[in-house]
């Protein structure tokens, strides 16, 4: 909001989506913002044929402005230039850049690349602005961006505003949870609340708070070491106990649960809930959720739905149910935890696999803080 340029990522390839019509794909997205697209062409082992694809691309959809493209995984120089000879003679799109093979690239693993939490190769990342500065024609982009029409969209503010200038909400964020969208800890910071940041690995007790918010992240990475700070897992799960609010998506679902087994290991966790996770090779869930409110909770009303998103590769292996555990979440679309259900409420735990967004569910923020100002009136952490 305070830039003068926003970058949008896109997803997969510009015109993949949910259906033979290219439904969510980035190309509607361009669409939908009225914004130019610059493509990145992978140039791995090809060369004229760039040009026949671009030209593809700029008759598929007549709608959308592809605006220049830029050459990624050149090998050599020969490489380059019969790449971009060929799109300036078969195309009107301007080549705004190139990339070269780079090695010693941050390395991927199962949810995407290494978070900065643990890549902070300072390095690399001098060598990466060094290689743009050199390649890619940034004044060109700046000056295509400039082209742009503000989008005029008015930011949904959250329902029933109330100060909540005395209420501390714990927030876990370190190398394992860090799965946050920015506008939700940005909402409950403007209601008034003050975020206590908990590292789960040094940490070995709970601060003074009233609430907690255990976002999504890579749990299973760092399992034994999670596992082995007993002093934090027992008084999250102490709190709980006694009634504390608590909001975990997805890697915050899973250190509630038994035991998360990775790689044939099992790692105990808290043991709030009586699940046991296990991390497969393959994602378990991947997509938009919509769910409808099936069950009365502190943070979404009865009968509502809400939307969100997953993105997980670990599955429940083992849940023993008991009449206090109850899912609050019927699935319309998505996975949770078999397909049909998600969102589990044990005491004031709310715990799922789907992360919301406070834009879509504008309840959430207040209703939580709520929640939490009442605890905070019983007892002070």
């Amino acid at each position: 909001k305070d830039s003068d340029l926003a970058i949008i990522e896109g997803n997969r390839g510009l015109f993949d989506g949910l259906d033979i019509f290219g439904s969510c794909s980035t190309s509607r997205l361009a669409q939908l913002l009225k914004v130019p697209i610059i493509l990145i062409l992978d140039c791995t082992k090809v060369t004229r044929s760039l040009a026949a694809l671009i030209k593809g691309f700029l008759e598929f959809e007549k709608d959308i402005e592809i605006k220049g493209v830029i050459l990624n995984k050149i090998a050599r120089p020969r490489h380059e230039n019969i790449i971009r000879g060929s799109i300036e003679y078969y195309t009107d799109v301007k080549v705004l850049g190139v990339i070269p093979k780079l090695r010693n690239l941050p390395q991927e693993r199962h949810l995407g690349l290494i978070t900065s939490f643990e890549y902070n190769e300072n390095s690399f990342l001098d060598q990466l602005q060094k290689i743009i500065k050199e390649n890619v024609e940034v004044e060109k982009i700046l000056e295509i961006s400039k082209k742009v029409f503000p989008v005029e969209i008015e930011v949904p503010q959250p329902e029933n505003i109330i100060e909540f200038k005395d209420v501390k909400i714990g927030v876990f964020k370190d190398e394992a949870f860090q799965f946050y969208y920015p506008e939700n800890l940005e909402t409950l910071t403007n209601l008034g609340a003050k975020l206590i940041f908990i590292n789960a690995f040094k940490d070995r007790n709970l601060p003074e708070v009233s609430a907690l918010y255990l976002g999504g992240g890579f749990p299973e990475v760092k399992a034994e070491e999670l596992s082995e700070n007993k002093e934090l897992l027992k008084a999250v799960k102490d709190a709980i106990m006694e009634g504390m609010p608590v909001y975990a998506e997805c890697g915050g679902l899973m250190y509630l649960g038994e035991e998360i087994i990775w790689k044939e290991k099992r790692y105990p966790m808290s043991k709030v809930l009586p699940i046991k996770f296990m991390v497969e090779k393959f994602p378990q869930g991947h997509g938009y959720v919509i769910a409808k409110i099936k069950e009365k909770n502190p943070y979404f009303e009865l009968g509502t739905s809400i939307k969100g998103h997953e993105f997980h590769y670990s599955k429940p292996l083992e849940i023993k149910f008991n009449e206090d555990i109850k899912f609050v979440f019927e699935l319309e679309k998505g996975t949770g935890f078999d397909g049909k259900l998600d969102g589990i409420l044990y005491k004031n735990l709310l715990a799922t696999y789907t992360h919301i967004h406070i834009f879509s569910v504008k309840c959430w923020a207040t209703n939580f803080l709520k929640k939490a100002k009442e605890f905070k009136e019983q007892k002070l952490y």
